[in-house]
This record gives structure tokens, C-alpha cells and sequence, in this order.
């Protein structure tokens, strides 16, 4: 059977794949290690918050099979694919199963930021917008920080890895070589996404507006004295 390269995941959208899992990993390492490590969790945090901003608007601009549009699929398309009557295409970028990773991955890791900046120690490290809410909100947002939040990423890695291994062990997909090199083996020909200088330009343009959103945050903190 003739196998066609397609290029699916350009280049920043890899780029953020996998800077946002060493990021998760250092976040969770710096919270059980605390003491002197939360200085390098909160910095962990701000370059998590820059890369979700990133990732929202790339979204909507980025390559082809990056935009949220080609991976929102229908309750109905999503239990076709588990009766086994896949779409052609829900093998392309991310699958049915896969999306549904994808977003709830991200929405947790949206709500751990924004309690991570609402959070209080009680002791050397407070979140930058502390100052703007009432004891009550910090207390709730420091409980779901600490307690629920971190457990939902953590069980959500964790099926994602499984779910890598599955598919690649089971199904004979190919998951991992896409999202490094970028080009996937399909049986049939795909629309590619755009991965040319001009995009990875206007890629880096949001980075650095991201960026400068999560260090105008930061500085929130430092304007309060904390």
C-alpha cells in the first residue's frame, strides 16, 4: 500500500508538546520537593500560563491540524469512532478519544494555573493575584490547588501516556516520530498543515505577546510586596 508523508504537527505546535510536558514534569517535582524549589514552581507556573495563551490562539491561527476546528468533533462522531466506524479522518491529527484528552488536559491545566497565581501558602509564597480576592476565594483556590487540582493533572497525564501506549502497542500507530519530526504516514493523501517560515514567524510574535501577558502577571505579585 502506498504510504503518503503529510506534514500535520508544525513546527510550533510541537515545540509547545513538548515544553509544556517538561514544564508539567518540573511543576510537579518543584511541589513535592518544596522549601527554596517553590521559587523555580511559581517561575514553572508563569511559563505554563504563557504556553496555554500560546496554544489557545494558536488554535485558532496555527497549522492546519493544530486549530481547534479539525479536532472538535460531535458526541455523535466521537461514539461512531468507538463503535468501531471511524471517520477518514479521525486518524489524521488527534483522534475522537484523543481530542477529548487533549481538551480536558488543557481545562485542568487552566484551572491549576489560575488557582496556582490565587494560592497562599500561609507562609513565604503567595500567588500574584492573592491581593485581589477575598481570604475565602484564596483559601478555596489554595484547597483545589493543593489537593484536587495537582491530582487531576496527574490522572490525566497519566491516561495519556497510557493511551500513547495503547495505541502505538495495540493499534500499530504511530504517535510519538509525528510530533517530533512533524510529518505523518497516511494511506491516503490530507490537506497539510502550514508550517512555513512566515507561520513560524507569527508563532514566535505570539509567543512573545504570551509571554509578556505571563510576566505582566508576575509582576502583579512584585507591585504587592510579595
Amino acid at each position: 500500500m502506498t504510504q503518503h508523508s503529510v506534514r500535520i504537527w508544525d513546527l510550533p505546535t510541537r515545540l509547545f508538546h513538548w515544553a509544556l510536558a517538561a514544564s508539567v514534569v518540573g511543576l510537579v517535582i518543584t511541589a513535592k520537593v518544596r522549601g527554596n524549589a517553590m521559587e523555580w514552581h511559581f517561575r514553572l507556573g508563569y511559563g505554563v500560563l504563557a504556553l496555554l495563551v500560546f496554544r489557545m490562539v494558536w488554535g485558532l491561527m496555527g497549522g492546519r491540524w493544530s486549530r481547534f476546528t479539525s479536532f472538535l468533533y460531535s458526541p455523535v462522531r466521537v461514539l461512531r469512532y468507538l463503535r468501531g466506524s471511524a471517520h477518514a479522518e479521525d486518524s489524521i491529527g488527534h483522534s475522537p478519544l484523543g481530542a477529548l484528552s487533549v481538551f480536558a488536559l488543557l481545562a485542568v491545566l487552566v484551572a491549576q494555573v489560575a488557582t496556582g497565581l490565587l494560592s497562599d501558602d500561609e507562609i513565604a509564597f503567595a500567588g500574584p493575584l492573592t491581593r485581589f480576592v477575598s481570604n475565602a476565594v484564596v483559601g478555596q483556590a489554595t484547597g483545589y490547588h493543593k489537593e484536587i487540582g495537582q491530582y487531576l493533572v496527574l490522572g490525566l497525564v497519566g491516561l495519556h501516556l497510557i493511551a500513547i501506549i495503547f495505541y502505538v502497542l495495540v493499534r500499530r500507530q504511530r504517535l510519538v516520530r509525528p510530533m517530533l519530526q512533524g510529518d505523518k504516514l497516511l494511506p491516503a493523501p490530507a490537506t497539510p498543515s502550514r508550517d512555513d517560515l512566515t507561520s513560524r514567524a507569527m508563532a514566535l510574535v505570539v509567543l512573545a505577546l504570551s509571554a509578556a501577558l505571563a510576566w505582566w502577571v508576575s509582576s502583579l505579585g512584585a507591585a504587592a510586596g510579595f
